[in-house]
């Protein structure tokens, strides 16, 4: 029997529902969490003009030319602010890269926090003023919206709502606008190169804003892959790493990848904006007690979120 359960859930429910109603999304996404590692969520604050304006910029900063995106590759970096060129990045494991190029915007701080020390500037696109502030206004509602479904979590694990609350707070997050670039000779790439190799995300949870090609697939407990798709403007919502270690596995990080299209549609382009919401860097992830027993065992030896991120960017190329 097939245990793909990647429900739809109404973010509203628990932000201004009755008590039942919070519980009862908490449940959900704890379930799921648990299952599949995957939902998809609605009425997450962001309306359908600013996911089209969105995907206008991503669009119109992949069709600037190779040389212009290329000024905008900064060394040192890895990867974490501005642009990153094709064949750059490789999954966990592979050793042929990712047919892609992306694009990364980092946390803005504007609370007077010595944190904002420890982050690179954002890259501004001097050729597209609205993608700079198209983009910043994506990744504040974004962080919202994962704030809330954080909270949700916590009550999941019957820890206190506001358990991630201070951790999250100018965290490390990342919005990344993915380009998987057209292929007009199928036969001049690696016969095992794809859009995005099998993998987990590094950070707590990931929330995705649609795409414009069909492609996501994860990996069900049974060892096929599940496509995974979304209604209209939903988001789609999965587990990372961190928040895997955190629960000693209790909630569950699930491989995905993005598939090659048939061979006649490689031609085009897809596009996709995730993003990456990550803790400040000294959050201990040091597994939860409550999620360590006899029948759990504790799995993973303690590390920071910083440690953990900076040991993942090694492992995928982006840093040396």
């Amino acid at each position: 029997m097939s245990t793909v359960n990647i429900p739809r859930l109404d973010l509203n429910n628990y932000i201004n529902g009755s008590g039942a109603d919070r519980k009862q999304f908490s449940d959900d996404i704890g379930r799921a969490f648990n299952e599949t590692g995957f939902v998809t969520i609605t009425n997450h604050g962001l309306s359908k003009q600013l996911i089209d304006d969105l995907y206008e910029q991503v669009k119109a900063l992949f069709a600037l030319p190779d040389a212009t995106k290329l000024k905008y590759e900064i060394p040192g970096l890895a990867g974490q602010r501005g642009y990153t060129g094709k064949g750059k990045e490789t999954a966990k494991g592979f050793k042929t890269p990712d047919l892609k190029e992306f694009w990364q915007i980092g946390q803005t701080v504007t609370d007077g926090s010595a944190i904002k020390d420890q982050y690179p500037d954002n890259i501004v696109v001097e050729e597209l003023p609205s993608f700079n502030s198209t983009t910043r206004e994506v990744y504040q509602k974004l962080e919202r919206a994962g704030k809330h479904l954080l909270r949700a979590i916590a009550v999941y694990l019957n820890l206190d709502e506001s358990y991630f609350d201070d951790k999250v707070h100018n965290g490390n997050s990342i919005l990344r606008t993915l380009h998987y670039f057209p292929i007009l000779d199928p036969d001049s790439v690696p016969a095992d190169a794809v859009r995005a190799g099998a993998h987990e995300d590094i950070n707590l949870i990931t929330l995705l804003i649609g795409a414009s090609a069909d492609g996501l697939e994860l990996l069900t407990r049974e060892g096929t892959w599940f496509p995974v798709k979304a209604h209209g403007e939903d988001l789609v919502v999965n587990v990372g790493d961190m928040l895997q270690r955190l629960t000693n596995n209790k909630l569950k990080s699930t491989t995905h990848r993005v598939v090659n299209p048939p061979r006649e549609l490689m031609k085009n382009s897809r596009y996709s904006v995730p993003f990456f919401l990550h803790p400040v860097s000294d959050m201990d992830l040091t597994s939860l007690e409550t999620c360590i027993d006899a029948q759990h065992p504790k799995v993973y030896p303690d590390i920071t979120a910083g440690e953990y991120l900076d040991e993942r960017l090694r492992e995928i190329g982006l840093k040396m």
